[in-house]
């Protein structure tokens, strides 16, 4: 099975502009490129999104599942290909960098209860399973070489221990932390650390980021016995879901497969089979759970196949079947 191209170049200017990019590996400066591209700055849904993140941070974040919060849309304009130097972007960068914590990470803000170990006060402060994403999103609008970007940078990858990122906080939160021992990693704050490394092959042959894939994959083996923090990778793990906000099979896929040494491992490709198996017979798939604050998008309702959701899904299949046609 392929994926169905024209469908995909038929669809929204993001679908058709990634199609470009990543199924046919079209360069930048290509014309069709550059019109998808064009059109997607150019849409309404995006100039909303855009114009919402201005007054960043925007809302509490109260939950890291929350996926109409600042942080998730952000990122979601981040995949989307959105650049620094676009219209509206350096605004919401230059809002970025000025809660920039003495540590390195960016701030969000939120507000932990007395009885959790935080203040019980408004306050900007980070944590391991927001941090990441931020930075990321910075990276992939093309700031990476900001010398603020890498003091995030570094100090994160400095939180990774032998069995890959933990539940941790800034200091002003306190003794807060998650669910879970101490001792364990944290299987989301993992995934969002390995998705920002993954955007800097400089880093992919770090100790850290080697011992945080092993652990991703090891949780995998181990869904049965192991729930370190009380992550599940049972059904609801399984279903389809954009844009990639939680710990799910497309979300931990797309992040572990960016990953050029990891794409021969056995466990892996038992995931990628998984999300492979779940296209019909046109090679489309259809979102088997949503978030409801994208209802708006195509990917936000489970009746018919989403092209941006098949979009994402060909991306991860199509590194896998890049490795197996070298190899």
């Amino acid at each position: 099975m392929n994926p169905p191209i024209d469908w995909l170049l038929s669809s929204a200017p993001w679908v058709a502009y990634h199609t470009r990019r990543e199924l046919l590996a079209a360069p930048e400066n290509d014309p069709g490129v550059a019109a998808s591209r064009g059109e997607m700055l150019a849409h309404p849904q995006v100039r909303a999104l855009v114009e919402e993140l201005t007054d960043w941070p925007g809302a509490l974040l109260n939950s890291h599942k929350s996926a109409g919060h600042s942080l998730h849309k952000l990122s979601f304009l981040a995949d989307l290909g959105l650049r620094a130097d676009d219209p509206g972007m350096g605004k919401i960068s230059e809002r970025i960098f000025e809660h920039q914590s003495a540590q390195g990470p960016f701030q969000m803000l939120g507000k932990i209860s007395p009885s959790y170990g935080g203040s019980g006060k408004e306050e900007f402060a980070w944590a391991l399973c927001d941090a990441p994403l931020v930075v990321y999103s910075l990276v992939k609008m093309g700031l990476k070489d900001d010398a603020r970007v890498q003091a995030a940078v570094e100090h994160l990858i400095s939180l990774g221990r032998e069995n890959g990122w933990p539940c941790a906080v800034s200091p002003e939160l306190g003794r807060w932390r998650g669910p879970g021992r101490k001792d364990d990693p944290c299987p989301y704050a993992n995934m969002v650390m390995l998705k920002l490394l993954a955007e800097l092959p400089e880093m992919h042959d770090r100790p850290a980021v080697r011992a945080g894939a092993e652990t991703a994959l090891c949780l995998w083996t181990e869904s049965l016995s192991r729930h370190p923090y009380m992550f599940y990778m049972g059904n609801d793990f399984r279903k389809l879901k954009a844009p990639l906000v939680w710990y799910d099979l497309l979300h931990l896929t797309d992040v572990l497969t960016r990953f050029p040494f990891l794409r021969q491992d056995a466990r892996l490709g038992e995931m990628v089979d998984l999300l492979a198996a779940k296209a019909d017979a046109e090679g489309r798939f259809t979102a088997e759970s949503i978030w409801t604050a994208w209802k708006d998008w195509d990917f936000g309702q489970k009746k018919i196949p989403s092209a941006w959701l098949t979009l994402l899904a060909w991306r991860v299949v199509r590194r896998m079947r890049e490795t197996e046609v070298k190899s």
